[in-house]
């Protein structure tokens, strides 16, 4: 009438009322073929996985290749279980119902829990009879096989959660604690229930719980880096960027060349706006995943905030062949026209349709404020003012709203109104452009030296910045240190290509000239870059106004005006331009 364990925890056959049945089944030394002592009503045949397993237990006895097998199985760590499927290997028990089994076991904790292309995993043959194979069978359709009631076997209360590993909902997850509680009191040598409890409190909001599991589970296995990202997640949401990030980093030296690390490292320097390191990070994890949707739109998106934006469309086009309709590939899309191709009715175009949706992103509104406030149609500026200014109504507008209204201020040089936006931007979000933004500002108001530390502050977080080195050598212009600014500029261009940001280099370099003639070549050579630099274009009308020549300084007046209608440079000429 006894039942083992394992035979409690099964599900497959039918029951065979009335029927007493005993097997009583030859073992080989290494071997798996067991009997179970069946009752009236008896529950069906199960294949056993441990020629030693004590009886009524479901637990191995102690000693042997079978339990130094299963004790590396249920550890559950990346070496434990590669150790485990190499033992079965090399002991040539592939072949028997107890090493196909925990082939099955190990290979699928690994692959789910450890994803590495680089290892190959065992072919499978799994006993189809056993609970095992069950759970991982429902586990892949994300049906969660409880274990049966009284069960001493580990592996039965952990290899379940496999069918939430996806799952983001706490709700979802809280009803499997009191398993992988079980499964904890069982084995606490095991990596696998601290790691699955740190998951469950993570996506459940307890924050301190889960990184209590994390942390215990990193004690118990330090190779087990899933756990390490785990910490890495609750540190950036707690606003402690920069350990997160450190951990990260420390994680990618010891593991080189793991993937999950690499795209999570590269995920939290995109989130902390940190392009130039997000940049080859995403590019690496394309390499190896070149469809990788997120990843496509983040290649994009770095590639605009880094003022690339033609590099934005190819990865632009890849994701069109997934799909079309999500806000930030329209957003996106919208950019690309507005700051690559300058066509703002189009960008419009993409901007509205987002705008539809009842839960528009504000940071969309925002842009969308923006490029309404900068047109030349009257009423496209006040439906950008009015926009802007029901952002700005909420009781902590967020601060890509802020940003928006800093803008705008700094478009319309109203220095005071910029300036008092900017304590807010800069501490939150200290490693931002916002630093240059400020220098900007003090510039404005004519606080050269605090413009010079700003600029200084921000191209010395990343010297290999353009747009750092560019706002640090106007700032040293500004204050007279020429002769620092031109070795900075000559150093630049050698290194250049071509394209808008040389541009800019040569406009920078006009302005140290005392000859007028060189300073126009140098002007002339960044319209030749990039035709559509206003900076070169209102110098150039400043140079022939100065000389009386109002044919090719209506001719600048008009370029510049065409492509940045309200830049407040040119407001000193309309008197003069603006009506012909």
């Amino acid at each position: 009438m006894g039942t083992t364990g394992k035979a409690r925890a099964g599900g497959f056959r039918k029951r065979r009322p009335e029927r007493a049945v005993k097997v009583r089944a030859a073992l080989a030394a290494l071997a798996a073929l067991a009997a179970l002592s069946c009752g009236s009503p008896g529950p069906y045949t199960e294949t056993p996985i441990d020629p030693q397993q004590r009886q009524g237990t479901g637990r191995p006895a102690e000693g042997g290749v079978a339990s130094e097998i299963r004790a590396l199985a249920e550890k559950g760590s990346p070496d434990s279980l590669q150790a485990g499927l190499e033992m079965i290997r090399s002991r040539e028990l592939g072949g028997t119902d107890f090493g196909r089994t925990m082939n099955l076991v190990m290979a699928t904790l690994s692959q789910k829990l450890y994803p590495n292309p680089n290892i190959r995993a065992p072919a499978l043959d799994p006993t189809q009879t056993h609970i095992y194979t069950k759970i991982i069978k429902d586990a892949e359709r994300g049906v969660y096989l409880a274990p049966q009631i009284r069960s001493q076997d580990f592996l039965e209360y952990t290899l379940p959660f496999l069918a939430l590993l996806a799952e983001a909902r706490g709700e979802k997850l809280r009803p499997a604690l009191p398993d992988l509680k079980q499964a904890e009191k069982l084995n606490p040598a095991s990596v696998l229930p601290p790691y699955f409890m740190g998951l469950i409190y993570e996506r459940s909001g307890q924050a301190d719980q889960a990184v209590g599991e994390y942390q215990k589970a990193r004690r118990i296995a330090p190779d087990c880096y899933p756990a390490a990202l785990g910490l890495a997640r609750l540190l950036e949401a707690a606003g402690k960027v920069g350990e997160s990030l450190n951990t990260l980093r420390e994680l990618v030296f010891q593991f080189p060349d793991n993937l999950s690390i690499k795209r999570q490292l590269a995920l939290a320097y995109y989130r902390s706006r940190d392009w130039a390191r997000a940049g080859p990070a995403i590019s690496e994890a394309l390499q190896r995943n070149p469809r990788d949707a997120e990843f496509l739109l983040m290649q994009a998106r770095v590639a605009i905030e880094q003022g690339q934006i033609l590099r934005a469309v190819a990865p632009l086009d890849q994701y069109a062949a997934l799909d079309t309709s999500g806000w930030l590939y329209l957003f996106l899309r919208a950019r690309v026209q507005a700051e690559g191709y300058r066509n703002r009715d189009a960008a419009l175009t993409y901007l509205r349709s987002i705008l539809r949706a009842p839960d528009a992103d504000e940071e969309v509104q925002a842009y969308t404020a923006g490029l309404l406030l900068e047109s030349n149609r009257p009423e496209e500026r006040a439906e950008g003012q009015d926009l802007l200014d029901r952002l700005l109504e909420a009781e902590n507008p967020p601060l890509t709203v802020i940003g928006a209204a800093f803008r705008d201020a700094v478009r319309r040089e109203a220095w005071p109104e910029a300036k008092a936006y900017l304590p807010r931007l800069l501490r939150e979000s200290p490693g931002s452009g916002y630093l240059l933004s400020a220098s900007l500002v003090e510039r404005g108001l004519g606080n050269k030296e605090a413009a010079l530390a700003y600029a200084r502050q921000f191209y010395e977080q990343d010297t290999a910045n353009d747009d750092g080195a560019l706002g640090y050598i106007s700032a040293l212009i500004d204050i007279g240190r020429l002769s620092e600014a031109g070795g900075l500029i000559e150093n630049r261009l050698g290194s250049l290509g071509g394209g808008p940001v040389k541009a800019r280099y040569y406009y920078q370099r006009s302005r140290l000239r005392a000859d007028e003639e060189a300073a126009m070549t140098d002007l002339r050579s960044s319209l030749f870059e990039d035709p559509r630099n206003t900076s070169a274009l209102v110098g150039l009308l400043d140079i022939y106004h100065r000389r009386g020549d109002e044919r090719r300084a209506l001719y600048y007046f008009k370029q510049a005006r065409s492509f940045d209608p309200q830049n407040p440079q040119l407001k000193r000429y309309e008197k003069t331009y603006g009506n012909r």
